[in-house]
């Protein structure tokens, strides 16, 4: 446990030197926070028809009933659709952050020429790579986690509807932020290294890395597109896959991250 604490500090006083990890760790987080935030600021005070009713601000039947509560109105429930889609790119926060910060790591192992060193200690795979993975990880979800508390206290403040409130603040949100996030970030990270451990560029490692990236986007545009609604069901199945792939990717990595041919790839 010592050497991977030691791992995760030396990862962050290399990483946090680098104005623009810095500038995603707090940018992403803060963007995804304020457009939510001023979608509910902006549109609170309008008065609506319930949303049983037909008008033109009505969502597809699957949706409001998914969503919203028969109490709200038309014009609540586009608020809350509108909200979550918001809320699924929130989603981003923890796959973009701990990429960039992986990948910044493994450019400064290179460039600082502490690649060799580092491979040539005696840490073992297991523990270099759990190390390299809470470095990125734990940034991302503290931010993640700190951006949804302000997301949910500005939503308290802005809204007196509870019943609205308790939409915006849906389980299915709960689970997506506090669970998924941390399974999301892993992936994003193991995935990333074990791209880096087969390419000679970090560049390289990089673009491929934020393939990731795909899944969420698939999310939002298919809910956008009414092809389907994720609700609490779907969530919490997502999850489960995660767990299941992310100690599918942490036994890959570890089995592609071979020390000699890292080092001779890299030279």
């Amino acid at each position: 446990m010592n050497k991977i604490k030691t791992i995760v500090r030396k990862e962050w006083a290399e990483v946090f030197k680098n104005r623009m990890v810095i500038f995603t760790v707090a940018f992403l987080p803060i963007l995804m926070t304020v457009i939510p935030l001023g979608i509910i600021y902006g549109t609170h005070g309008t008065a609506g028809t319930k949303a049983g009713n037909s008008t033109s601000n009505e969502l597809p039947p699957e949706m409001a009933q998914s969503m919203c509560p028969g109490e709200l109105s038309s014009l609540d429930c586009l608020q809350v659709f509108m909200v979550s889609e918001f809320m699924m790119l929130f989603m981003l926060v923890p796959i973009a952050i701990p990429v960039t910060i992986a990948a910044y790591s493994i450019v400064g192992e290179k460039t600082t020429r502490s690649l060799e060193p580092l491979l040539a200690t005696p840490v073992t795979t297991t523990e270099l790579l759990i190390g390299k993975c809470l470095a990125a990880v734990i940034p991302a979800v503290l931010a993640t986690y700190t951006a949804f508390g302000v997301f949910a206290l500005g939503s308290w403040i802005i809204v007196a509807n509870k019943i609205l409130l308790t939409a915006l603040l849906a389980p299915r949100w709960l689970i997506a932020i506090f669970l998924v996030g941390p399974l999301l970030a892993v992936m994003a990270v193991t995935f990333a290294l074990m791209i880096s451990s087969r390419v000679n560029d970090p560049r390289v490692a990089e673009q491929v890395s934020m393939v990731v990236i795909l899944p969420v986007l698939v999310g939002f545009f298919g809910q956008v597109a009414g092809l389907f609604v994720l609700n609490t069901q779907i969530i919490t199945i997502v999850a489960l896959v995660m767990l299941v792939l992310d100690v599918l990717l942490l036994y890959l990595t570890t089995r592609v991250f071979q020390r000699e041919q890292i080092l001779t790839r890299w030279k």
